[in-house]
């Protein structure tokens, strides 16, 4: 099993930033990469951003110009950095890491953490 230290989130000002921050601890061998994703009640969990462990990015098309995912240099820790945070970026952030394994893929999610952005 992965199990994750997740941090960062809060209560912030429209305009603002935030940086939140996953760790994955456990079973982090072949661990193909990291992601993070975001939901609000009643909505389908929906991807922000992920990071292969080769440096592959993926972004939200209407993200990707606020939002920026990285990887630490000496761990498996991920982190978003997010920017001109608006009202509709409230939601519990959830960290994702993903395996494949023969084929099939298997995902493991962190607690979520409350990003809340006032108006």
């Amino acid at each position: 099993q992965v199990q994750f230290v997740e941090s960062g989130g809060g209560l912030v000002q429209a305009g603002g930033s935030l940086t939140l921050s996953c760790a994955p601890t456990g079973s982090t061998s072949r661990i193909n990469g990291i992601g993070w994703y975001r939901q609000t009640p009643g909505r389908q969990r929906e991807l922000v951003a992920s990071i292969s462990v080769g440096g592959r990015t993926n972004y939200a098309d209407s993200l990707r110009d606020r939002f920026t995912i990285s990887r630490g240099d000496a761990n498996n820790t991920v982190y978003l950095q997010m920017n001109s945070l608006k009202p509709e970026d409230t939601a519990v952030y959830y960290c994702d890491a993903y395996k494949w394994l023969g084929g099939i893929r298997y995902d493991y999610w962190g607690q979520g953490t409350q990003v809340t952005v006032s108006s």
